[in-house]
């Protein structure tokens, strides 16, 4: 049966178990030989303050799966809850290149209702969590590929919300600056206890980020297999413990690619 993504925030004082539960989700796309499976039967939990990384091969599903849970989708079948309305990181940074650096903040801020004559001193403050202080008046083709996805960052906590999708945000960073981006987001995770479901093709990327991995199959997706990382923050993408899990990792999703007969 097809029901609709809600987001739900909690209400008086109940306990929140989760920030994010996915419920036997499916979803089908039509296409020239008709209907066609792109999920199949998700179920997964994100707790409140959790980092979970989903990895999988291109095409397993992964951006339609954080699609579904921004609301931006409706799956097939099964459901999907939230606390509250989730903010998204795209790859693309999808700043306004009229605005400044400071004004794409205050433009989040004021579509939550943030009054004027607050909004230019959270942006500021936003700006200092990324280490961007002193950028509020930079344009967009002023500031270079890392300093542009901080921008975007800070204008996804501008929503405050509970949980905070990315979907390969660092993806078209050089290496140095992906390196940087993520010791920059494991500290503002911890600082901010956000939830963070974060969508990667990357294994090492997801090792060193997550406190759990969750590996889909190709097409359709389902979830293959999940681990749990208790390797300690903040660890580096070189770290032998994270090379020897990445490996283990790597190993299974060739695994999958091989049994669902991608090359």
């Amino acid at each position: 049966m097809a029901t609709t993504t809600l987001a739900k925030a909690a209400e008086g004082t109940e306990t929140v178990q989760h920030a994010a539960r996915i419920e036997h989700v499916s979803k089908s796309f039509a296409g020239p030989a008709g209907q066609q499976l792109v999920l199949d039967d998700i179920s997964l939990d994100v707790a409140p303050g959790e980092f979970v990384t989903l990895l999988g091969a291109s095409g397993c599903g992964k951006s339609t799966l954080l699609n579904l849970v921004a609301g931006l989708d409706a799956p097939s079948s099964g459901g999907i809850t939230t606390d509250g309305r989730p903010a998204l990181m795209f790859q693309e940074h999808a700043l306004f290149p009229w605005l400044t650096a400071g004004k794409n903040i205050e433009l989040a801020l004021k579509l939550r209702g943030v009054p004027k004559n607050e909004r230019r001193g959270r942006a500021e403050e936003l700006l200092e969590l990324v280490r961007l202080g002193g950028a509020h008046g930079k344009r967009v083709h002023e500031l270079s590929g890392g300093m542009r996805q901080r921008v975007a960052l800070a204008r996804a906590l501008a929503q405050e919300s509970k949980l905070l999708l990315m979907d390969e945000p660092f993806a078209a960073l050089d290496a140095i600056t992906r390196d940087v981006l993520h010791d920059e987001l494991t500290r503002i995770w911890r600082e901010t206890n956000l939830s963070v479901l974060f969508v990667t093709h990357n294994v090492r990327e997801a090792v060193r980020l997550a406190e759990r991995v969750v590996l889909l199959s190709s097409r359709p997706g389902r979830i293959a297999r999940e681990w749990r990382v208790d390797i300690p923050q903040p660890r580096r993408i070189e770290d032998t413990a994270v090379a020897e899990l990445s490996v283990e990792i790597t190993e299974q999703l060739r695994g999958e690619i091989r049994r669902h007969g991608k090359h």
